[in-house]
């Protein structure tokens, strides 16, 4: 898991899962869009606590690990101001089979939404910004997990 403030670059990053025993390789880029909720959307600002952020992000990788049986997987965030269009977060995951690709990416994105410590704060066309809660990333959780509190 890594946290950056520099443009994602998938290509480079999926060399880095790539070996002779990988079949298939499933990715996601979660990119900055220009609508959110019905408002226009100028740019995003993510602020992110690096240190739980990366430690929670190992977590979630090790845990797509015990879960899946996949060869590799890695996930970046961005932080900072993004513009429409940038990549935001990325997710790449190596497997034997296709199933097992898919399902894991699905499972570290869910989980990355919702376990690491980064604030999304939008800045409208009209004008106002606000700080975003994203109530769909909580449904799309493992449901299995369990939240201490």
């Amino acid at each position: 898991m890594r946290i950056i403030n520099s443009a994602i670059e998938p290509d480079k990053l999926r060399q880095l899962l790539t070996g002779d025993a990988a079949g298939a390789y499933v990715a996601f880029e979660g990119w900055i869009r220009n609508e959110n909720e019905g408002q226009g959307v100028l740019r995003l600002e993510y602020e992110v606590y690096a240190p739980l952020a990366v430690k929670e992000g190992a977590k979630i990788i090790a845990e797509a690990r015990e879960k899946y049986p996949i060869l590799n997987a890695a996930c970046v965030h961005r932080e900072g101001l993004l513009e429409i269009g940038e990549c935001a977060v990325w997710v790449g995951v190596t497997s034997a089979h296709r199933d097992e690709a898919f399902a894991a990416c699905r499972f570290i994105i869910d989980e990355v939404k919702v376990r690491l410590p980064v604030w999304k704060k939008e800045y409208y066309v009209n004008g106002d910004s606000g700080w975003v809660n994203c109530e769909r990333c909580a449904m799309h959780a493992q449901p299995e997990r369990k939240v201490a509190g």
